[in-house]
């Protein structure tokens, strides 16, 4: 049976994402268990020339609704205008991408398959895609990569995180 592009995005991208309110609860605790404040945990990176944590939550929204918001446009430009700056912030902007992800319908982003869009960086545009190879060989990846970066900055911190934290709720076989 063939996957339609609804199908190999959005619900994986809502599984990526959806983890990530766990992970937060559980690196706020161990934050104020261990004494570490918030103003530290939001600038944790992994490495100096990497992004900090909120970055991370940022890309999750920028990478997954975000850009099927810009897919009729012809054209993504990454948005990193408003990084949420507390635990609270970062909360919310998952519980925002989740609900913006739950509204695309599989007609959405059949209609934009096979249309162009281009990945504009500082007002250039680098690249061309078809709608369906920019989310399945970009904005996926993308996806998936900060979902992960934000899980092994909080492991690198101490916070006992397991793969089913990361892994978030699998779409099992009901009946």
């Amino acid at each position: 049976m063939a996957l339609s592009l609804y199908e190999a995005f959005v619900p994986n991208c809502q599984q990526a994402i959806g983890a990530l309110p766990g992970m937060i609860d559980k690196g706020e605790a161990f934050a104020k268990e261990n004494g570490i404040s918030e103003e530290e945990m939001m600038g944790c990176r992994l490495i100096d020339d990497m992004w900090n944590l909120p970055w991370h939550i940022r890309s999750c929204w920028v990478h997954s609704a975000y850009v099927i918001s810009l897919l009729p446009t012809g054209e993504f430009s990454p948005d990193f205008t408003e990084l949420p700056q507390s635990w609270d912030a970062m909360r919310a902007m998952v519980k925002k991408t989740l609900d913006e992800l739950a509204a695309v319908t599989p007609e959405q982003l059949e209609d934009v398959a096979d249309s162009t869009i281009g990945f504009v960086l500082g007002g250039k545009r680098l690249m061309d895609f078809t709608g369906q190879n920019f989310l399945m060989s970009f904005s996926q990846p993308n996806v998936y990569f900060h979902a992960t970066t934000f899980y092994d900055i909080l492991r690198m911190k101490g916070v006992p995180l397991g793969k089913r934290d990361f892994m978030g709720m699998p779409r099992i076989k009901v009946g």
